[in-house]
Parts: C-alpha cells; structure tokens; sequence
C-alpha cells in the first residue's frame, strides 16, 4: 500500500497485485467486493468483518481511553523525570511523537472501510487527509501543551505523504495540537524509515522520549516481516518500554499485521484470513478428560 501514513507504510513494490477498490466521485458507491469476486468466494467484505471489533472497541470503549489517558500520564512523568536530571548546559529536550494513531485517531476511516466493503488505497486515504477530520487521542493535546510549557520541544514525525502537509497541520492546529511550524511537523518524502527524521531531532536535541503505535516508531531495528524477529527485539529493549518508549495500542492496522502476511500484502483476502487465523495459539481440551 503506497502513501500510507505512520500506521500503515509498505513500499510500493509489496502492494503489486492488491485489488483496490476504485471510487467513483461525486459520492457514488464503490462496487461491491463479494459482487467482483462471485458468489460463494471469501471475499473483501468477509475480510473487514474482522476490523469491526478492533474499530468498535477503539471508537466506543473506556478501555481504550483509559490507555490513551495512562500513555500520556506515564510519559508526562517520564518527561519530569528528564527535566529533573537535566543541565543548564545540556541540549534542549524533546518529545518525538507519531501521528496517526499515537495523538490523532483515525478510527472513522476503519469505520468507511468496513461500511463500504473497501480497501485502503492512496486516493481514499488522501481524501480522508484532506477532509481534516481526524480527531485528538485522550490526553495528547494537554501532554504536548504541558511538554511546551516546560520549555520542552514537540516534534511529530509522520508518514503521511508531504502532499498532505497542508491538510495534516490544519487538522492538528484546529485540536489545539502546538508547536506544528517548520521542521516540527515531518512528513514523509523519500522513504519510511523514520530515522533520518529521527537523527535530524537528535543533532540539536537531546529526546527524552519517543511515542508510538507501532515499532517502527521508535527505531529501525524492528523493520522485519517476522513476527518473531520482531517480539525479540521487543524483549532485548523491554527496558525501554514505559521509560524512553511509549506505546499506544492499536489493533486495527500497523506493521504486525503485515508481519503475519510475511511482508506479502497483495495476498487474497482468504489467504490474508487464513494466515491471521494461523498464527493463534489454541487451547486444546484432553479428549480423555470427563466434562
């Protein structure tokens, strides 16, 4: 999936062969996924099926604010403490954040998927973008203005395409989101490894933590398409987690997924359902054992 944004980059050359629906303006329906594939075929509408209870639990849940609110509460923290240990001399602090999932939600555009038994693609997404219409996680907007305020720096580092720019920064400035001018808000250009973005921080900043909904997020070390490799990596860094890193949760979409499909995005729905499916650990009752 090309021009996706921090939740969901693939390089092109993954995406060859992925049917996307094409959308006809003026508010016209996107043809139907289970129409295109025949009858009786597992199709696109079967396969968003399982993004319902993800995006339910995400629009609708306590649950999920709750973490929003204990993400933002455990990094506050994290930033006092790095205010504390900080020098005079030292270089300026900063706070790296992500975008789309980590401190604007775009939940509604899962919803349009599922409704519309569509599949993402650039055109639909840049659409979204331009409506402006995401809005602000619990707790970002007063974490951020709090990080401001202590004379800390905002940087929010995102791989929504440059062309949407325009469109991200009035989306994030009407929530209230500061410090969005320049080289604070950075968008993807060339590539989707955030580190030379990351790096470009850190020659004049000191960053007293990262945040994110996905790996990728917080170093380039976890860009793997095995899901192994990448719960490795999490275990050789679990001191990083709650301190220099902190997670938001996102089951909708993310790098995770991709991992499970072993980087091959242009699989069917079937296929992509199938390997979803293959990678749950059951319980198996003892056949012997009396109820």
């Amino acid at each position: 999936m090309t021009s996706i944004p921090d939740r969901l980059f693939f390089p092109a050359q993954r995406m060859a062969g992925v049917a996307t629906l094409a959308l006809l303006v003026g508010g016209c329906a996107a043809p139907s996924a289970e129409h295109e594939a025949g009858p009786g075929a597992y199709t696109l509408s079967d396969l968003n099926e399982q993004l319902v209870m993800a995006t339910a639990w995400m629009q609708s849940s306590a649950e999920y604010r709750a973490l929003s609110h204990q993400a933002f509460n455990v990094a506050r923290d994290q930033l006092d403490e790095a205010l504390a240990r900080h020098g005079n001399d030292d270089r300026p602090l900063a706070v790296v954040v992500d975008a789309d999932e980590t401190v604007i939600d775009n939940t509604a555009f899962e919803a349009y998927l599922v409704d519309h038994d569509a599949a993402y693609n650039s055109e639909l997404w840049h659409q979204w973008m331009a409506a402006r219409e995401a809005k602000a996680l619990p707790g970002a907007v007063e974490f951020l203005d709090y990080a401001v305020s202590q004379g800390v720096d905002v940087y929010y580092i995102t791989n929504r395409d440059a062309d949407a720019l325009e469109a991200t920064r009035d989306n994030m400035a009407a929530l209230g989101f500061p410090q969005l001018e320049g080289e604070h808000l950075m968008l993807r250009t060339d590539s989707s490894d955030k580190q030379a973005r990351r790096d470009r921080v850190l020659a004049d900043h000191e960053v007293a933590l990262y945040m994110g909904d996905n790996l990728a997020d917080f170093s380039s070390v976890y860009d793997s398409d095995v899901p192994a490799e990448r719960r490795a990596r999490v275990a050789e860094q679990s001191e990083q987690f709650g301190r220099r890193f902190v997670m938001l949760p996102n089951p909708t979409y993310g790098d995770w997924e991709g991992a499970i499909y072993g980087g091959d995005w242009g699989a069917s729905p079937a296929e992509k359902s199938a390997a979803r499916k293959a990678v749950l650990r059951s319980w198996q009752p003892d056949a012997s054992a009396t109820p």
